[in-house]
């Protein structure tokens, strides 16, 4: 069923139906699966097996790829997490630091430094395998140094 009303056509009977199945105009709208249609669809995908250059057995073609191991992918999470919360936590402290070291509001470097301990927080329980806890923590941790900053 096409899903929109044809014109000209009375309520649906046994007998209508009948009728139906012996009428053969062709609807363009309509996509039929006719092994005789030989069109190419430019976005169609091959399974010719002669075409694929790429063996899908082996895995050496792409290291990068993502794997169907779950423990790899928490693994990779907690190491991102480790690894996004100590460069925070580092580039928070320079900040800190630098406002320190010039005239600026005493907010300033406190917002830094405070930015930094959460993204410390952050690193510390993305280790621990809290990855969305860790992610939450990262990005309250950007925004108290992104405060920081507007006090600047």
């Amino acid at each position: 069923m096409s899903g929109r009303p044809d014109s000209g056509t009375g309520p649906e009977t046994a007998g209508s139906e009948a009728a139906a199945g012996q009428d053969e105009s062709v609807d363009p709208l309509d996509v039929s699966d006719d092994p005789q249609d030989e069109s190419v669809d430019p976005l169609d995908v091959s399974d010719d097996p002669q075409d694929e250059s790429v063996d899908p057995q082996d895995e050496s073609v792409d290291p990068l790829d993502a794997s169907d191991d779950p423990w790899e992918d928490a693994r990779r999470a907690r190491w991102t997490a480790v690894g996004t919360g100590a460069a925070l936590t580092l580039a928070g402290l320079a900040a800190a630091l630098l406002r320190l070291a010039r005239s600026a509001p005493a907010l300033v470097p406190a917002a830094y430094a405070g930015g930094a301990a959460v993204c410390a927080a952050a690193a510390v329980l993305g280790s621990r395998g809290r990855t969305r806890r860790a992610l939450w923590l990262l990005i309250a941790g950007v925004m108290v140094m992104a405060l920081g900053d507007q006090f600047d």
